[in-house]
C-alpha cells in the first residue's frame, strides 16, 4: 500500500469523521455514505480484477449517487448540489471507461482523484457550516 493511498484513506475518514460528529443530519448521512462506498472500492480493488472491477465500481458510483439524490431531495442545500454533480462526473468517468475499454492512466487517476476532493470539499463545508449555525444559535 502506497503512502499517497494511506494519506488519501486517512484525509477521506477524516473528513466523513468530522461530518458525523459535527455536521447535521445530511452531512451525517453524507459521510456515512462515503466512509461505506470508500471501505467498499477499496475492497473491490483487493479481490476484483478486469471487467468486474469495472462494473463493480460503477455500482459503487450509482449507489453515492442515488444516496447524494436521495440527501438533496430530503435536504436541500447548495454543497449537496454540488456533491451531487460531482458524483455524476464520477460515475460518467467510470461508465466512460467501462462502456469503451479505455485504459485508466494518468488522466483517469487526476479526474478521479480531483472529484472525489471535491465531493470531500463539499462535505467538509457543509459540516463546517452546520456546525458553525448550532453554534451561533446557542
Amino acid at each position: 500500500m502506497s503512502l499517497f493511498l494511506i494519506l488519501s484513506l486517512a484525509l477521506i475518514f477524516a473528513v466523513c469523521l468530522f461530518a458525523m460528529v459535527k455536521g447535521g443530519a445530511a452531512e451525517r448521512y453524507a459521510g456515512m455514505i462515503v466512509a461505506a462506498s470508500t471501505i467498499g472500492v477499496e475492497i473491490i480493488h483487493l479481490t476484483t480484477r478486469g471487467e468486474l472491477q469495472g462494473l463493480l465500481l460503477l455500482a459503487v458510483d450509482g449507489f453515492v449517487g442515488v444516496g447524494f439524490l436521495l440527501l438533496a431531495l430530503r435536504y436541500a442545500s447548495f454543497w449537496l448540489g454540488g456533491a451531487l454533480l460531482l458524483q455524476a462526473i464520477q460515475f460518467s468517468l467510470h461508465a466512460y471507461h467501462f462502456v469503451t475499454g479505455a485504459r485508466r492512466g494518468y488522466t483517469y487517476a487526476l479526474i478521479n482523484n480531483l472529484d472525489s476532493a471535491g465531493v470531500l470539499l463539499c462535505i467538509l463545508l457543509g459540516a463546517a457550516m452546520a456546525w458553525r449555525r448550532r453554534a451561533a444559535g446557542k
